[in-house]
């Protein structure tokens, strides 16, 4: 391991899910020769330290963390190398640290990344879903009337969607998902590499059903396939809706606004729209 001192600047250091054998070299090498260890909870990542060997002074950083602070941490980031961690996975992704970094820059101090493990990536590689395109939600509310305003806005997306969840609120979370988004395939992943790890899969009303009387236990990543292809509109279909917003619109504008509601080629849709427009 390097013994000389790390250059000064903000070190973004992904930390094992779980299974702390997935530390990587260079993540441990950092936390070890780091000035200070910027950590949510410290009692977690002493445990973390201690498998690294390192013997580094940790502060805490996390949501709380005022605004004065922060500016004291990227005042020192001019002179030490100071690490950013969280309980587990990858900071910034579902946590705070996005505020200490876009601060760095903005005060010019040089930002690094120590990349490893990630629930959400990992949850994906398990799920079996298509991993083309996908949307990572974060946590869903808990409210019911704005989880399903904010289901509601995710149903159009043409991806497949990533969710952190907990026990007590998965099954709820699935029925509100089918009702919000209809009976798509899924997975409920948990424990992550840890010596239970699960990925159970089905339709979301399969898995609501699964979980309703068993709350699992652990850490949760749902994953929600993306909505079935639409099939491409016959030219009745797209008569009917050209002829409507040509009543409010030019022959182009009223084919691009169609185009995009029915799926259909653009294109196709103008060609269609300037027929109708004679």
């Amino acid at each position: 391991m390097d013994t000389q001192r790390l250059p000064p600047g903000l070190y973004i250091v992904a930390t094992p899910i779980g299974n702390l054998g997935d530390l990587s070299p260079r993540a441990a090498d950092i936390l070890t020769r780091a000035d200070l260890v910027l950590a949510e909870d410290k009692r977690v990542s002493a445990k973390l330290l201690f498998h690294a060997g390192a013997k580094t002074r940790m502060a805490t950083y996390h949501d709380h963390t005022s605004e004065d602070e922060r500016d004291q941490i990227v005042a020192r980031l001019s002179e030490e190398a100071i690490a950013l961690v969280s309980d587990a996975g990858t900071p910034l992704i579902s946590d705070p640290g996005y505020k200490l970094v876009r601060a760095a820059r903005a005060a010019g101090r040089t930002v690094h990344t120590v990349p490893g493990p990630s629930a959400v990536i990992a949850a994906l590689t398990l799920a079996g879903l298509p991993t083309d395109r996908f949307l990572f939600a974060g946590f869903l509310p808990a409210k019911a009337k704005a989880r399903d305003d904010a289901i509601a806005e995710l149903a159009g997306i043409r991806a497949t969607l990533a969710f952190y969840e907990s026990g007590p609120r998965l099954a709820d979370t699935l029925a509100a998902l089918e009702a919000g988004l209809g009976d798509r395939g899924a997975a409920v992943v948990r424990e992550i590499s840890k010596l239970h790890e699960e990925t159970a899969t089905g339709t979301l009303g399969d898995l609501a059903n699964r979980y309703t009387d068993k709350p699992p236990k652990g850490e949760i990543v749902l994953v929600v396939g993306p909505p079935a292809e639409q099939a491409e509109a016959t030219d009745s279909e797209l008569d009917a809706a050209l002829d409507e917003a040509l009543q409010r619109l030019s022959a182009s504008r009223a084919a691009a606004e169609v185009a995009a509601s029915l799926n259909v080629p653009r294109k196709r849709a103008y060609a269609r729209a300037l027929e109708r427009s004679k």
